[in-house]
């Protein structure tokens, strides 16, 4: 549906469930799969309404920039690659992370999820490694699920760089949680602390079991 306060000319929200889900962490399988679907569905409405760039994204939790406490996505039209995607995207560095054993939190039919080298904030994640939407939202969701269990119901971010690219630019996804508050070295000067090791993100996550929570 159409985002009621979109943020560009065309901005649009995908519906999770019809059921009162506040979480992405709590979505079933099916309805993993009804987004994968929703995404790539309107991403083709997209590419056949002149936007060739389709951006989907995910805010969750107040923090995170989400109005509304149901779990939802949005999609963005664009008609160019996003600075930050020009700026960020090194397809050799990429696949030379995402084949560090010392980062991987876990994968899903050749697709891995491992803890940013140099994230910005704690727990920075990137998902990527084949052209599988599904795999890559189901591995958001359990990383999700391994969070809450090591941090409680923090909120995140979530994004999709080049939903139809593929080759030499499969798309990736980036997975950002909001546990400390960006100040001013961070805005100002673009110069991150991050006070945990990434190896050390990675193997909490990876022992995290995703029906417990942190005491």
């Amino acid at each position: 549906m159409p985002n009621l306060y979109p943020a560009v000319d065309r901005q649009e929200v995908v519906i999770h469930s019809p059921e009162h889900k506040r979480s992405f962490a709590d979505l079933s399988d099916e309805e993993v799969e009804l987004v994968e679907s929703a995404w790539l569905r309107r991403g083709v409405a997209a590419l056949e309404d002149g936007f060739p760039y389709p951006f989907p994204l995910i805010n969750e939790g107040r923090v995170a920039g989400s109005s509304l406490p149901h779990s939802h996505s949005q999609i963005v039209f664009l008609r160019e690659p996003p600075p930050a995607a020009q700026a960020r995207h090194d397809p050799n560095a990429l696949e030379e992370t995402l084949e560090r054993g010392d980062l991987l939190v876990a994968e899903d039919n050749l697709t891995y999820a491992v803890v940013h080298p140099a994230g910005r904030l704690p727990y920075e994640l990137i998902i990527g490694g084949s052209d599988y939407l599904g795999a890559t939202l189901r591995l958001l969701r359990l990383c999700i699920q391994k969070l809450r269990a090591v941090e409680g119901p923090v909120p995140w971010n979530a994004w999709l760089y080049d939903l139809y690219q593929s080759g030499d630019r499969p798309g990736y996804m980036e997975v950002v949680p909001r546990l400390t508050v960006l100040a001013g070295l961070e805005l100002g000067a673009g110069i991150y602390v991050n006070s945990l090791d990434p190896a050390d993100a990675a193997g909490r996550l990876r022992a995290a079991n995703p029906s417990s929570s942190p005491s």
